[in-house]
């Protein structure tokens, strides 16, 4: 590219590093007991998430001083082998299986989920997209052949099934479709469509419309169905303005489920309160707005999209996940970006933040 570097976004590089290292202590917190019951080491958790944080720390510095315009030529060929990897999880004895979902490959404790990659995939390649020909979204034809790439994306995702990766994809595309210029009518008719869709795929399934039923009435099936939301809102309401405490969680002796994955928003609240929960929101915020704003000033089309998608994935995944926690939302399995356990995520996290800060560094005002 022929643009003069700069220096990256600090607000989103030191907004980036806050996040991972609340996630650090927390997941320390969150995970202690159930360490050290089932594997005799309270620092187990912590152990690997430091590992994947720091193994994701380097892809983001790689990521941020490599050419952003240079993966473009390799957009196709990435997501067509991501595809590849998503089919093979479906296959008995190559997917790893793990609570009933078939979501990862791997070896043992090696082991990665190919629906992490595909967000950046499809950001990538409807970026690419968007980016080639700019009109073509803005009309039938064109935002139909959009929502056939997501129909197949969607597809093999729902087959693991992952109804919160779906979910957080179709929230992505949506997002860059609004950036990109797609007409008002053609949104609605999607919107409306998949709102139709995942309640159909909501009662096809007894597991999620036990789950729907938990999150109308969680008092009522505290004992089964709403049992998750329950112990996440005992935990948030036990917390108050100022938390009980770092470390003093009652909930996570095994009473909230997914306490340093999904779930670890709660123990938040309720070791900080609500001046603890706040501070993350706010971080949220702030990687949000330096994210669509780099977006606004990067210079070109295709890192304007790239960074609309990139910034969207962890904005929506960021709302479903707090307001699962909340109980505003279903339950589902989603994990809040930066701050959550897991090596996947985490990994994919920050290389998405290398990019945006790659953008940053040729930003146009």
């Amino acid at each position: 590219m022929s643009f003069k570097k700069k220096q990256p976004d600090l607000v989103l590089f030191l907004t980036t590093f806050l996040l991972l290292s609340i996630g650090v202590i927390m997941v320390l917190s969150a995970s202690s007991y159930h360490a050290m019951l089932f594997y005799d080491d309270p620092y187990y958790f912590l152990k690997r998430q430091i590992r994947w944080s720091g193994l994701g720390i380097i892809a983001m510095f790689f990521f941020m001083n490599l050419d952003y315009y240079k993966t473009k030529k390799l957009i196709i060929t990435g997501f067509i082998i991501n595809l590849v990897l998503l089919a093979l999880v479906l296959i008995p004895g190559v997917g790893v299986e793990v609570k009933g979902s078939s979501r990862w490959l791997g070896v043992g404790t090696m082991v990665f989920a190919p629906s992490e990659i595909i967000k950046l995939a499809i950001v990538f390649f409807f970026a690419r997209l968007m980016s080639t020909n700019a009109e073509q979204i803005k009309t039938a034809k064109g935002f139909l052949s959009y929502l056939l790439i997501l129909a197949v994306v969607a597809g093999l995702l729902l087959k693991q099934p992952d109804l919160g990766t779906t979910v957080a994809v179709a929230g992505t595309a949506f997002c860059m479709f609004i950036a990109a210029g797609a007409r008002l009518s053609h949104l609605t008719g999607l919107a409306i469509t998949g709102l139709v869709g995942v309640a159909g795929l909501i009662y096809q399934e007894p597991y999620r419309l036990k789950r729907i039923i938990g999150y109308l009435k969680p008092f009522e099936t505290a004992s089964n169905e709403g049992y998750q939301t329950v112990q996440s809102l005992y935990a948030l309401g036990s917390g108050w303005l100022f938390g009980i405490g770092l470390g003093n969680s009652r909930q996570k002796f095994l009473y909230l489920p997914e306490r340093h994955t999904d779930f670890i928003f709660a123990i938040i609240g309720e070791e900080l309160g609500f001046i603890g929960i706040f501070l993350v929101i706010l971080l949220f915020f702030l990687f949000i707005w330096r994210g669509y704003r780099i977006a606004l000033y990067a210079p070109d089309r295709f890192g304007s999209m790239l960074a609309v998608g990139l910034t969207s994935i962890i904005a929506v995944q960021s709302v479903i996940n707090m307001g699962v926690v909340t109980g505003a939302l279903p339950v589902t399995g989603i994990t809040l970006p930066f701050v959550s356990y897991g090596g996947s995520s985490l990994t994919i996290s920050l290389i998405g933040v290398g990019i945006l800060l790659n953008i940053s560094r040729y930003a146009q005002k």
